[in-house]
Order: structure tokens, then C-alpha cells, then sequence
């Protein structure tokens, strides 16, 4: 293992935080592989909200960090959340220099682990049987729901499928209308693909309204291309910051 770097700022891995202890425990398996990923690096992990530890407590104990929010997508608590708690930590703590990455989706590494996990349920990408419903939470943004849309369209272009995104909440179709769809297109199995990273209350409501109808990917979870895109967002924006402060 390599030594921790001293110049380097943390990477503070941020997720939203859950009361189902599976999703925890998940995070913390994903982060624990971002730590043997970079050794180099002072790596925590943080929570908004509803596990320990907040983020602001971690950003007392380091002086220089990197936030990573562990999102999937731009919508409420990347824009909101993440960039309050960050300005919270910081007027507390004057001098702290801290800087939000961005957030881990879309990107084609993730993509590639749904894939996996869709194989791992049996769905093959050369079946044109399978129709394929990309699960993912929902915003009231249109612009988060249209960058799933858009994996969807490239999941179903580098497969022989026909993949519909859906939404667990706050946006339409829900999955029940996208199985329906495919179903009517003509569809001769279902398989759910799970656009979250941990167990928790969306993806068991997505797995209850599938239950009876599809197969079920797991979430991306703790794949090694997920924290090889954690690690890659705390390199470019140490590396903007960086550029920012030289300029």
C-alpha cells in the first residue's frame, strides 16, 4: 500500500443516508474499496442524513478535503443538500478548504456495472426477448430524469433490448407503466435494472411493484467501477481546485 499523501486533500465520500442498515453497510463496502483503490489518500465516509457521520463532523477533522457525493444523478441533494451542509462546515470552521465534486452519474462505467448485474440475474444482452426497465428514484428536475433517460437509450444501444427508464417517485412512468409497455411491444420477459447504488425504501418499492413480473438486478453497489468513478471525481475537481487557486 502506498503512504497516505500529506498534500493531498480527503476524499469525503458523501451519501444520503437510510434507515435500512443494508444500504449502510453497502456504502461502507464501496468505500472501503475506494480506500484500497487509493491508498495515497485520506478517505472518510459521511452521511446527510439519518446515519453517522455527518458530513459536517468529518469536515471538522480534516483540513483540506474533496467532496464526493455519492449520487447518482444532479437533482435535489446534489444542488441543495451536499452544497449546504458543505457551506454549514465551512462557516463554522473559517479557513476550511473544501471542494464538491461532481456527482457519479451518468457515466459509462456505472452503466457497465448495471450491465453486470443484469447478467448476473440471467439476462443476457444478445436476447432481443428482453425488455428492460431501468429503475431509478426520480426528481422533480426534469434535467435528472432526462440523464437516465439517456442511459436507458444506451443501455438498449449496446444491447439487443428494449430498455424504458422509470421512476420510483416524484416522475412518470412508474415501473408498472414501463413493464406494461414493454409487455404490449411484445416483450417476453421483464428485467428490472437498478439505477441505485444500496438498498433501501425506493428500490424495495421498486421490487415490491416487480415482483410478480420481472427479474431483479441488484443495486450497483460496491462494483470496482463505481469506486474507480469515486476516485476519478476527487482527482478532477483536487485538480480544478488546484488550476482555481493558481489562477
Amino acid at each position: 500500500m502506498r503512504p497516505v499523501r500529506p498534500d493531498a486533500p480527503a476524499l469525503v465520500a458523501v451519501a444520503h443516508g437510510s434507515r435500512d442498515a443494508r444500504s449502510a453497510a453497502t456504502i461502507s463496502t464501496l468505500v472501503d474499496r475506494v480506500r484500497w483503490l487509493r491508498s495515497d489518500l485520506d478517505v472518510r465516509l459521511a452521511f446527510l442524513d439519518l446515519c453517522a457521520p455527518r458530513l459536517e463532523a468529518v469536515l471538522a477533522t480534516v483540513p483540506r478535503a474533496v467532496v464526493v457525493p455519492l449520487l447518482l444523478g444532479r437533482a435535489f441533494h446534489a444542488k441543495v443538500d451536499v452544497p449546504g451542509a458543505v457551506a454549514r462546515a465551512v462557516a463554522a470552521r473559517p479557513g476550511l478548504d473544501v471542494t464538491v465534486a461532481d456527482v457519479l452519474g451518468p457515466d459509462p462505467r456505472l452503466e457497465a456495472a448495471a450491465l453486470r448485474r443484469l447478467a448476473e440475474v440471467g439476462v443476457s444482452p444478445d436476447d432481443p426477448g428482453v425488455g428492460v426497465v431501468l429503475a431509478a428514484a426520480g426528481s422533480q428536475r426534469a434535467s435528472s430524469n432526462a440523464d437516465v433517460a439517456t442511459v436507458a437509450c444506451r443501455l438498449a444501444q449496446h444491447t439487443a433490448w428494449q430498455v424504458i427508464p422509470a421512476f420510483a417517485c416524484a416522475a412518470r412512468p412508474t415501473v408498472p407503466d414501463a413493464i406494461a409497455t414493454l409487455q404490449a411491444a411484445g416483450a417476453r420477459r421483464i428485467a428490472i435494472a437498478s439505477w441505485f447504488l444500496a438498498p433501501g425504501l425506493l428500490p424495495d418499492k421498486v421490487l415490491h411493484q416487480a415482483r410478480d413480473t420481472a427479474l431483479l438486478a441488484a443495486p450497483l453497489g460496491a462494483d470496482p467501477a463505481v469506486a474507480e468513478v469515486i476516485a476519478d471525481r476527487h482527482h478532477a475537481a483536487a485538480g480544478s481546485a488546484i488550476m482555481s487557486r493558481s489562477a
